[in-house]
């Protein structure tokens, strides 16, 4: 934890202090900023507040005194709750606005972590509470240099492994075989556990209308076979075994057959479009040094696809925040589920996957790139990028 750090941001900021708190390991932000170790039992309260100045505070059951001993401040321990409430009165005395992982009305659910009781809680010491999103985002969800190697590493094994993919199915057609999407989804585990990947589940393998569902996940009941004319989309996530390693997350699709039909093509091409607008957005903002928020670039995005008159088909939002999980706590380019107003700053990496979903024509068509931001601002997508819809003899 970078104590100095945080305090500038919340002076800059205008926040009076960080408040974290925590109950039988609910708030897995607050264990990652504060390197706290959660596999030893804990079953009482806690609280760390970070003023924008002076000498932190830790508030600890009396059963668990050693819970926040890692961390520099002065420690404070309770009993009763009543001794509870007037340590936190005497500490936030004088704070006007304090910071919590907290998200008015939900909006961002991933820093919507705090129960409603102990906001209350808060806000009956005359204090007001703030969501903690953007410094969630700058102390959280920004990659270090290790962290983006790593998920250089996990994208060049994925991009690798779907390459193999697609190989493998044009054999097994070819050899008269029509493999399922389930038999594809092995093949595909296998390929990632030598590439040295792990993840939590998946791969996506969809053709057709399955294609269509943006989660779908085959099974031995459910799965489809893949033959000649058969669209094919492959979505796949993973991240090497070294301790904090960063995921990469990819969407490729295909056809098999040597000819594409031309509706999958100009359908690629719009997806193609929104993605590649969304890609512009965000150097246009940082080549001019302009904020840019997670709901701009889902805004631009999304236009070209309704532009397109395509808008009620692309049914979820752009991207999502990566990081050590594959869905991060960063912010997500989205104004369609949430309304992400969190910034986006350099060392934040996230997925832009703009799709077209219509299942009474079997078709579903989505493109999906991890971009990273440079402290210099420079917008890196990782990874080869589709241009068009992969032919795969069959």
């Amino acid at each position: 934890m970078d104590l100095e750090a945080i305090q500038r941001a919340l002076r800059g900021a205008g926040i009076d202090g960080w408040l974290f708190y925590d109950f039988h390991n609910r708030d897995a932000i607050a264990h990652k900023i504060l390197q706290i170790d959660t596999s030893r039992f804990t079953s009482r309260r806690w609280f760390y507040y970070i003023p924008a100045r002076g000498e932190p505070h830790k508030v600890v059951h009396s059963i668990e005194p050693w819970r926040l001993d890692h961390l520099p401040g002065r420690k404070h321990v309770y009993l009763p709750w009543q001794q509870l409430h007037a340590i936190l009165r005497e500490i936030l005395a004088g704070a006007s606005k304090v910071a919590m992982q907290y998200s008015p009305m939900n909006h961002i659910p991933y820093v919507s972590v705090v129960d409603a009781g102990t906001v209350d809680l808060i806000r009956s010491f005359g204090v007001e509470v703030v969501s903690s999103a953007d410094l969630v985002g700058q102390f959280e969800a920004r990659l270090d240099r290790r962290g983006y190697e790593s998920h250089l590493r996990a994208s060049e094994a994925l991009h690798k492994v779907r390459a193999r993919t697609f190989e493998e199915v044009s054999r097994r057609i070819q050899r008269g075989q029509r493999p399922t999407e389930f038999e594809v989804q092995r093949y595909m585990r296998e390929q990632m556990r030598a590439e040295g990947l792990t993840w939590d589940d998946g791969p996506i393998v969809a053709v057709n209308a399955h294609a269509a569902d943006p989660h779908f996940e085959p099974t031995e009941q459910n799965c489809s076979p893949i033959q000649p004319g058969d669209l094919l989309l492959v979505d796949l996530w993973g991240k090497t075994k070294e301790p904090g390693s960063i995921y990469a997350d990819i969407t490729w699709v295909g056809f098999i057959g040597d000819e594409v039909p031309e509706r999958l093509i100009y359908l690629f091409g719009i997806v193609r479009q929104a993605r590649e607008t969304a890609v512009m957005f965000l150097e246009d903002r940082f080549h001019a040094g302009q904020p840019v928020h997670g709901w701009e670039v889902d805004d631009a995005c999304r236009r070209v696809i309704e532009d397109a008159g395509f808008g009620r088909y692309f049914i979820h939002r752009t991207g999502h925040s990566i990081g050590t999980e594959v869905h991060g706590n960063g912010v997500n380019i989205d104004n369609l589920e949430t309304k992400d107003e969190r910034l986006i700053l350099p060392g934040c990496c996230f997925s832009i996957e703009p799709g077209i979903y219509l299942p009474e024509e079997g078709i579903g068509i989505r493109s999906e790139i991890d971009v990273f931001i440079h402290e210099d601002g420079q917008v890196e997508v990782t990874g080869p990028v589709q241009d068009q819809i992969v032919p795969i003899p069959g």
